[in-house]
């Protein structure tokens, strides 16, 4: 498979670009720069979405959806997260854990002042 996902992606089984593949890859989509998770179709392209309007249904029972335009971002979270994991390679551990330490103890410190 493709290290992009489809340029566009539907949730709705009967749906003709419904791809379960591409769904249990897990696709993150960002709608103006703010990451949406109730987006139930995406189209990268022509720039828009379509969100589910609450808990409104159609006289079908379907959810009612409502189409939203501006730039859109598809892509995979699980190569975001393995980004993410080359990133943080526990260099940084050691001086976090120290970082903790001393707070702990400032704030001690703090607490003997008061109380004096």
């Amino acid at each position: 498979m493709a290290e992009t996902p489809p340029d566009r992606l539907s949730t709705d089984p009967r749906s003709p670009y419904f791809d379960a593949k591409a769904i249990e890859r897990d696709v993150g989509v960002r709608f103006k720069g703010v990451e949406k998770t109730n987006v139930a179709e995406y189209c990268v392209s022509e720039g828009w979405i379509r969100v589910e309007a609450a808990k409104t249904k159609d006289r079908y029972g379907n959810p009612l959806l409502i189409k939203l335009s501006g730039p859109v971002e598809a892509y995979f979270k699980d190569k975001e997260k393995n980004d993410d994991k080359n990133k943080d390679d526990g260099k940084n551990d050691d001086k976090n854990k120290d970082k903790g330490k001393n707070r702990v103890k400032e704030k001690k410190d703090k607490d003997k002042k008061k109380k004096k």
